[in-house]
């Protein structure tokens, strides 16, 4: 074409626009607004696009040590599994429902992109219609609560942004893990599991069919909603799949007369598993700097010191209204069952019907009462080195520099008594006159050792009477010390975590801290057992090896009721603490008995737990300590009586006789009254005679026996008053 032509063609072409100005001016602007459309789709997904939502969200495992599955912590059901561990026709049979032209379109079909923005502009608003798995996945990650009119179109952006970002591969990974599958399930991985109870390479082709089968609806075509809709649209799929080619039609034909066979049943919840994992949430949070969201998100896998058998041996005693008295029938509960060699929790009960995201009584301080004792007043004291075991203290009204008395619980004072009589009663003013003499400030320096730290001032900390308390775990991890040599450790209910690649992520070390020595701690072992033989803690039945300490509190608002009923328990291989009462203490809700309750529950869970594994029936002695002796009980002597005999060189000797105690350590002394004052003329050590050499045949003698006890150098009372006189 020469250059005349070519201008002659412009001319034409410009004298056609003047003509019909207006028609020009609104086919280029169609055509510019098209370009424009086409470039704002193209390259304005980025504005649709968030990496974040990419990132699935995954369930984390909580495990036993043993591998076993206990449950999942999660915001979406899901097991993450990659392209290469779905079988092929599991993907077939997606792309065959739901996208036959998955591997040749860029995301998207181009007639298909004008109908829907022409159906978003003309309805205005949210319209529904056939997309591919580009688009699917873009609605799902980006879109799903997207409202507006746009959202198709938003939908088309991102499915190119997708398309222009992402392999084919990783697009198809994405959607196969995001699917919702109905009840709670998302992804192919979780579905295979949930629906089989198998893993997903293990999938058939049917049971990859039967998942492809529900995306459309799947609450309809769930097999646990309807079996019979289930089997037909999975049928729909098989056909599907014949069409393209993916399986033969003598396949097609046989698997689409095979019924579907579910083997995993809908899931139920375990209630027994909410109050550890409510924990392990928590310890997780603090120890690993892992917050709950991330956890739930994250594909961990947390593997955990639970006992299962022990855990549900727990908490069905929990659920026994036999251990629970109150007001009404809200009394609710906790309990801590550690391993006391390692700190391992192996059973935590957080309330009696707890629920996640509840109220964690294992976690909410709480006023300990005379579980109080042992921690801040009689370990601390031993410690100091200046009292021991049979020591004997004040047991008396005492009024205190700031005005502070206080009383026992039988309104009763016995002037003086040993500390470890004072520990088996549980008797309040012997502990508080030792507070005074140890000084509150000692005192605290002891329970900051075993992080327990309390702003309260006042003498009252000896009976537990807290302005905040001590939680139930506290409790626990301080009563370990006296089982372990003295040693404080912290409990820990996670042994280890593992992230979505199973590398293991490393926490802090297990925190310890010395607290007494090995003989300190003994000993106040040997006083709690006392308490379980003798004392407050005699409520129940339990066979083995048991030391503990009662506690309880009274009712700010209800005179003689009780708040908070505790027992804190020690056996050769765990450490326990019980609480019962109620969430809130009002005047309408009070318990109606003590720590009795708590004693018993205890006792209860111990006997069922030596029924599984036996239980040790003694405390081991340590090699590096000495034993601390039994308490001495002295006897009341109402049947001595005297006599005289022959003796040797025919003099004549005095006989007295009374009934011993069976305690041979029981020192008798004999006393003989005089005129001024009487006189102790001899002992007797574990029997129940005494002999007096050379008596006055004209003088009448009175005599009497007084037990004393060698340990606690305390004196008994006076037996009855017998005399020596000779008849002529």
């Amino acid at each position: 074409m020469d250059k005349d032509k070519i201008k002659q063609l412009f001319q034409s072409l410009w004298s056609w626009i003047k003509r019909y100005k207006w028609l020009s001016i609104i086919v280029s602007s169609m055509f510019l607004l098209a370009v424009l459309g086409y470039l704002f789709i193209i390259f304005g997904g980025r504005f649709v696009f968030d990496e974040r939502a990419v990132i699935l969200p995954t369930a984390s495992k909580v495990v036993a040590e043993d591998g076993t599955v206990l449950g999942k912590l999660y915001t979406e059901n899901r097991d993450y599994v990659t392209l290469e561990q779905i079988p092929d026709h599991v993907e077939e049979a997606f792309i065959a429902m739901e996208d036959q032209r998955f591997y040749e379109h860029a995301g998207i079909s181009l007639p298909a992109v004008a109908r829907a923005v022409y159906r978003d502009i003309l309805a205005m608003s949210k319209v529904e219609g056939g997309s591919t798995i580009t688009q699917q996945l873009a609605k799902n990650l980006f879109l799903a609560n997207d409202k507006t009119w746009m959202r198709k179109t938003k939908e088309v952006m991102a499915s190119v942004y997708l398309e222009r970002n992402y392999t084919k591969s990783q697009i198809l990974e994405l959607y196969l893990n995001q699917i919702y599958l109905a009840h709670g399930v998302h992804g192919v991985g979780t579905a295979a599991d949930y629906y089989f109870g198998k893993d997903v390479e293990e999938l058939s082709i049917e049971e990859g069919a039967l998942l492809a089968a529900m995306v459309k609806a799947p609450n309809s075509y769930s097999p646990h909603h309807d079996l019979e809709e289930a089997k037909q649209r999975r049928n729909l799929v098989l056909q599907q799949m014949g069409n393209e080619g993916n399986i033969s039609t003598e396949q097609m034909l046989e698997l689409q007369a095979t019924e579907i066979k579910i083997e995993a049943q809908e899931e139920e919840r375990d209630p027994w598993l909410d109050d550890y994992f409510a924990y392990v949430l928590e310890e997780v949070e603090i120890t690993y700097d892992l917050s709950r969201d991330a956890l739930k998100r994250g594909g961990y896998t947390v593997e955990v010191h639970m006992d299962p058998a022990i855990q549900k041996i727990t908490y069905d005693q929990m659920q026994d209204s036999d251990f629970y008295h109150g007001s009404n029938d809200a009394v609710d509960g906790s309990f801590v069952l550690m391993e006391q060699e390692t700190g391992q929790l192996k059973a935590l009960i957080a309330g009696r019907d707890f629920q996640l995201n509840e109220m964690n009584h294992l976690l909410t301080k709480k006023q300990p009462g005379s579980v109080m004792k042992p921690l801040a007043v009689y370990g601390p004291a031993m410690q100091l080195g200046k009292y021991q075991p049979y020591d004997m203290i004040p047991d008396r009204d005492i009024e205190y520099d700031d005005g502070y008395r206080v009383n026992n619980v039988n309104g009763q004072f016995d002037g003086e008594v040993s500390m470890f009589q004072a520990v088996v009663e549980s008797k309040n003013a012997p502990a508080v006159w030792l507070l005074d003499q140890i000084g509150i400030s000692y005192s605290k320096s002891i329970l900051e050792k075993m992080k327990i730290d309390i702003s309260d001032q006042g003498l009252a900390i000896a009976l537990g009477g807290l302005e905040t308390g001590i939680t139930p775990i506290q409790a626990a991890e301080g009563y370990r010390t006296f089982i372990s040599g003295g040693e404080w450790l912290e409990a820990r209910s996670v042994r280890a975590v593992y992230n979505k690649d199973q590398v293991q992520v490393q926490p802090p070390g297990q925190t310890k801290e010395s607290v007494y020595n090995s003989q300190t701690a003994w000993n106040m072992l040997r006083m709690l057992e006392g308490v379980t033989k003798d004392g407050t803690g005699t409520a129940g039945e339990y066979a083995k090896a048991l030391a503990g300490k009662t506690g309880s509190t009274q009712h700010p608002e209800r005179d003689g009721a009780v708040k908070d009923a505790w027992f804190a328990g020690i056996t050769p291989e765990y450490v326990t603490t019980a609480w019962i009462g109620y969430e809130n203490a009002t005047a309408e809700n009070y318990l109606t008995t003590g720590s009795e309750a708590a004693t018993r529950l205890t006792k209860s869970i111990l006997t069922e737990i030596d029924k599984r594994v036996p239980l040790t029936e003694n405390f081991e002695q340590p090699d590096d300590v000495e034993d601390l002796p039994e308490p001495i009980q002295l006897p009341v002597i109402n049947d001595l009586t005297a006599s005289i005999q022959l003796g040797g060189f025919s003099l004549l000797q005095g006989e007295l006789n009374w009934t011993p105690a069976e305690d041979g350590r029981i020192v008798y002394r004999i006393y003989e009254r005089g005129e001024e004052e009487d006189h102790l003329i001899g002992e007797a050590e574990g029997q129940g005679n005494y002999t007096i050499d050379r008596i006055n045949v004209f003088r009448s003698g009175e005599y009497y026996v007084v037990p004393y006890n060698p340990l606690t150098k305390q004196a008994g009372e006076p037996s009855n008053i017998t005399s020596l006189e000779f008849d002529f």
